[in-house]
C-alpha cells in the first residue's frame, strides 16, 4: 500500500478563492475586511509566518496590516494597543504572533483580545464555544486538519481517532472537533504508557507534538489516515514533521506532507476566521441601524 497525499497547498488555494468571493461580496456592502497582525521582537520563524499571512490576505483582497514592535516593548503598551484595536470598528481580526518575549504573559495578552476579533481562536471564550458547540472561532491548525479530512470525503462517525499531543492550540481543540464529528477520541501525551498500542488501533492519527519520528510505520494500522502537524528540521536542515513520512506512507491510506500539508491550511483558516468576523460585524451593524419611518 502506498498512501495518497492530502495536498494542503491545493486545498488552501481553493479556500483562498472562496474567501476572495466573500471579501468581494462584503466590499459591495461597503465593508473592507481588515486583519491586524502584531509581531513583537525579531524571531526569525515568526517573521516568515507573518509575511506569509500578509501575502495570503492580500491575495484574497483582505486588508492586512503587520504591526512590528521591538522586543523590549512593555506588556502594558501591547495591551493598550490591543485595546485600541478592539475599539476600532474598521478592524475585524486581531492576531498576536507567538511566541512573545519572555517578559510578557502570553495568556494575559491573548485574553485581552475581544472574542469577536479573536481570529486565532485562542481566547478562553473561543475555547468555551468549541467545548459547548456554540458559534465561535476555531483554532486555525486543527480546523485546517478537519478540512483536510473533509476534502477526502472521510466520514469520522464511529472511527477511532488518536491525537498525539495535548496543547491548547492543537491537541485539545483537535480532539473536541473530532468528537463533534462522532469519532471516538483518544488523546496521547508524554505520560501515555504505551503509545504504539493505541496508535495501532487508530483509524485516524493526528501527530502534533513537535518531535521528529514520533510516529513510525510499525505504530500505524494499515489503511489509517495520518495527519502530520509537526514542523521540525532533520539532520540536513530540511523541514520535516512528526511522522516518519517514507515509512508511514507505505502503510497508511492517506497522509499529509511536510511542508505543503497542514501549514498552508493553518493560514487558510485564518483567512476564513477573519472574513467570518467581518461578516458578523457587518450583519450586527446593519441590524443596529435605525429603520426609516
Amino acid at each position: 500500500m502506498t498512501a495518497q497525499t492530502i495536498d494542503g497547498n491545493a486545498l488552501a488555494r481553493a479556500i483562498r478563492a472562496e474567501v476572495s468571493g466573500r471579501t468581494a461580496a462584503l466590499k459591495a456592502r461597503g465593508v473592507s475586511p481588515q486583519l491586524n497582525i502584531i509581531l513583537v521582537g525579531e524571531d526569525p520563524a515568526s517573521q516568515v509566518y507573518t509575511r506569509h499571512k500578509v501575502n495570503d490576505s492580500t491575495e484574497t483582497g483582505l486588508g492586512a496590516t503587520l504591526e512590528r514592535y521591538p522586543a523590549d516593548m512593555t506588556e502594558s503598551a501591547l495591551l493598550d494597543r490591543i485595546d485600541a484595536l478592539n475599539r476600532d470598528p474598521s478592524v475585524h481580526g486581531i492576531l498576536v504572533q507567538l511566541p512573545l518575549p519572555r517578559h510578557m504573559d502570553a495568556g494575559k495578552v491573548i485574553e485581552a483580545i475581544a472574542p469577536a476579533k479573536d481570529v486565532d481562536g485562542f481566547h478562553v471564550a473561543s475555547a468555551g464555544a468549541l467545548v459547548t458547540g456554540l458559534p465561535g472561532f476555531w483554532p486555525c491548525t486543527p480546523h485546517g486538519c478537519l478540512k483536510m479530512l473533509d476534502s477526502i470525503g472521510y466520514d469520522l462517525r464511529g472511527k477511532h481517532a488518536v491525537v498525539i499531543g495535548r496543547s491548547n492550540i492543537v491537541g485539545k481543540p483537535m480532539a473536541l472537533m473530532l468528537l463533534q464529528r462522532n469519532a471516538t477520541v483518544t488523546i496521547c501525551h508524554s505520560a501515555t504508557a504505551d503509545l504504539k498500542a493505541l496508535t495501532r488501533q487508530a483509524d485516524v492519527v493526528v501527530a502534533a507534538v513537535g518531535k521528529r519520528n514520533v510516529l513510525t510505520a510499525d505504530m500505524v494500522k494499515p489503511g489509517a489516515v495520518v495527519i502530520d502537524v509537526g514542523m521540525n528540521r532533520n539532520d540536513e536542515g530540511k523541514l520535516c514533521g512528526d511522522v516518519d513520512y517514507a515509512g508511514v506512507a507505505a502503510v497508511a491510506s492517506w497522509i499529509t506532507p511536510v511542508p505543503g500539508g497542514v501549514g498552508p491550511m493553518t493560514r487558510a483558516m485564518l483567512l476564513v476566521n477573519t472574513i467570518e468576523a467581518a461578516e458578523r460585524a457587518c450583519t450586527a451593524a446593519e441590524g443596529a441601524r435605525p429603520t426609516a419611518t
